[in-house]
Parts: C-alpha cells; sequence; structure tokens
C-alpha cells in the first residue's frame, strides 16, 4: 500500500503525497520533538522534512526504502533547526505522557529528571536514543537513517547512554555547602 502511494507520489500525485504526509507527519513530530526537545523546533524540523521530501522524491530509487529515507531526511532537518537556533535558555515545557502514570507527581519528577539528563548529551546521541528506544529501530536501521557505519552507531548509543546515566546520577547527588558556595 505505502509502496504505491510512494510511485503514485513519484509522478506527481498530490493526493497521494498527502496521504503519505497524512501518515508521517504526527510521527514525525514525535520523534523531532524528542530528538530537539523543543515543540517549536520539531514543528519547523517536521515542515522542513515534508517539504523535502517531497521536493526529492522523485530520486528515490526504491519505494520500499521510503520510510528509512524519509527518516533520513527528518534527521537531518532535526540537525539543521538544531544547528540554525542554538538556545541557551532551558525549555520548561513537558512533553506529554504517551501513558497516564498511576502517581502523577512521581511521573512530572522522573520527566523532568530524564529531561535534565537528556538536554546535557549531545544531539547525535540524543538522536540515537530516541530511534532505537522511541522507534524501536536496530543498529542497522539507525545507521540506514543517519548514513553511517553500524559501528558508529553502536558507539554512540553506548556514550548516549554512559552520559545520560551521568547525567542523572549527577543530579541525585545531594548538594552539599561547600559545593553550593
Amino acid at each position: 500500500m505505502e509502496s504505491d502511494l510512494v510511485t503514485r507520489a513519484q509522478g506527481g500525485d498530490t493526493d497521494a503525497f498527502a496521504a503519505l504526509a497524512a501518515v508521517r507527519a504526527n510521527q514525525f513530530l514525535a520523534v523531532a520533538r524528542r530528538i530537539l526537545r523543543d515543540t517549536d523546533l520539531a514543528e519547523d524540523a517536521t515542515q522542513q522534512a515534508l517539504l523535502a521530501i517531497w521536493q526529492d522524491l522523485p530520486q528515490l530509487r526504491d519505494p520500499a526504502r521510503f520510510e528509512a529515507w524519509s527518516y533520513r531526511l527528518l534527521v537531518r532537518a532535526c540537525y539543521a533547526e538544531a544547528n540554525r537556533s542554538r538556545r541557551s535558555a532551558p525549555n520548561l515545557r513537558l512533553l506529554p505522557a504517551d501513558e497516564p502514570a498511576a502517581d502523577a507527581l512521581s511521573a512530572v519528577a522522573d520527566r523532568d529528571q530524564l529531561e535534565r539528563g537528556f538536554r546535557r548529551i549531545s544531539l547525535d546521541h540524543r538522536t540515537v536514543l530516541v530511534l532505537q528506544h522511541y522507534l524501536d529501530l536496530s543498529l542497522a536501521e539507525i545507521a540506514d537513517v543517519l548514513g553511517v557505519p553500524v559501528g558508529t552507531v553502536a558507539s554512540r548509543l553506548h556514550h548516549a547512554m554512559r552520559g545520560l546515566r551521568a547525567a542523572l546520577d549527577a543530579d541525585a547527588r545531594p548538594v552539599t555547602r561547600e559545593a553550593a558556595q
């Protein structure tokens, strides 16, 4: 079904592309929000990715590879948005929970702690974490999306998890009086 829509959209069928975009837009926005940690930037990246997909779709050789190819364009758009607007002020918006939590206060505290940890790791590291843990892509699929070797993905994932653990551990340590002064 999707390959048929891709083939029709490659031929200039705007209705077929609209159907593809409708299927992908919310997923793209969710991935971009998790990578960029900013809703406005994520919306811009999603829009840029959809525009790039429409413009570059005629050059896609294999319609069956549309999903990986489209995520590659989304990741590039996320990187471009991050580079364009290096923001130093923290963004205090919380992402909505995917599932309702039993203890709302604890869930907010956990999400806040993860958000702070995520902000401390690099964009490359956030990207591989989101692609693996949110989209459930394999290392080979992530390598295909990012256009890097599988070993690079494994290394980034290892360093991302190590960096995230270190950030979470640093937040969990009590602040001593001497360190605060």
